[in-house]
């Protein structure tokens, strides 16, 4: 077992020594006798079920209590806690609890009670996964540069480009898209959305292979129309719906 001396420094809690030492347990019972496939998308799709069943259902702290989580807000300690734990047995299993945080943070953050509603119950038992799209080929770390756009039309906004080296693209069930709505130059013209998988227009097209294989690949919207009420937020408000879930995860 890995040194976990660590768990004795003063800012953590008895709470979160006891969700190390539960995980510590709960992975070997569970996690490692799950059988594998080479099928990546099929295993990765098995991870988030198992991670989110049962009494011990990790997934439910990625999600706020009032949709089934353990706690009012995310607790970075203990993301960071319950992800190394994962990650010293199964790259892809941390992957997997990782995205589901990711991909539904900017939800947890910024959404509105109807959306929550709709998809973080899902989430926290593995039924919906998810994924965060925000990078592009020419945006990775410069979120203000990014081009994809979403055109307000009506009651519907038109989303038009390309998003890539996006985890789970193929697998997940929703993303997150952060698109430039054109309230003002920059940054401070940028919205989020929650974006169904099956929706008209989004297509994956390229998947990519990787030292530590997990699903990745590039996202295509050709005119894809979503809903006003998929917005997350104000418009113009993506940047700092991006940020915000980036602070929570960077630290794990």
């Amino acid at each position: 077992m890995a040194d976990q001396s660590f768990l004795s420094w003063p800012f953590f809690s008895d709470a979160h020594r006891k969700i190390a030492r539960e995980l510590e347990a709960w992975i070997p019972r569970e996690l490692l006798t799950l059988p594998r496939t080479s099928d990546e998308d099929s295993y990765s799709r098995q991870l988030v079920t198992t991670l989110g069943k049962g009494r011990e259902c990790w997934l439910r702290y990625v999600v706020p209590d009032e949709y089934g989580g353990v706690a009012p807000k995310l607790d970075v300690r203990t993301l960071c806690l319950i992800r190394e734990t994962l990650s010293r047995y199964s790259s892809l299993a941390d992957f997997a609890f990782a995205m589901q945080g990711l991909g539904s943070a900017p939800l947890t953050l910024f959404g509105n009670a109807q959306q929550k509603k709709a998809f973080l119950p899902k989430v926290c038992i593995g039924q919906k996964i998810a994924a965060f799209a925000l990078s592009e080929r020419v945006a990775g770390s410069d979120v203000a540069a990014l081009t994809t756009t979403a055109e307000k039309q009506g009651e519907e906004y038109l989303i038009n480009g390309e998003k890539s080296w996006i985890s789970n693209a193929g697998l997940a069930d929703f993303y997150t898209v952060f698109a430039r709505t054109g309230e003002a130059p920059g940054a401070k013209g940028l919205s989020c959305f929650v974006v169904d998988a099956r929706s008209k227009g989004l297509e994956v097209t390229e998947r990519f292979q990787v030292v530590s294989p997990h699903p990745l690949g590039t996202i295509r919207f050709n005119g894809c129309r979503v809903p006003v009420t998929n917005l997350i937020g104000p418009p113009g408000a993506g940047f700092q719906v991006a940020m915000a879930t980036l602070d929570t995860f960077r630290s794990t």
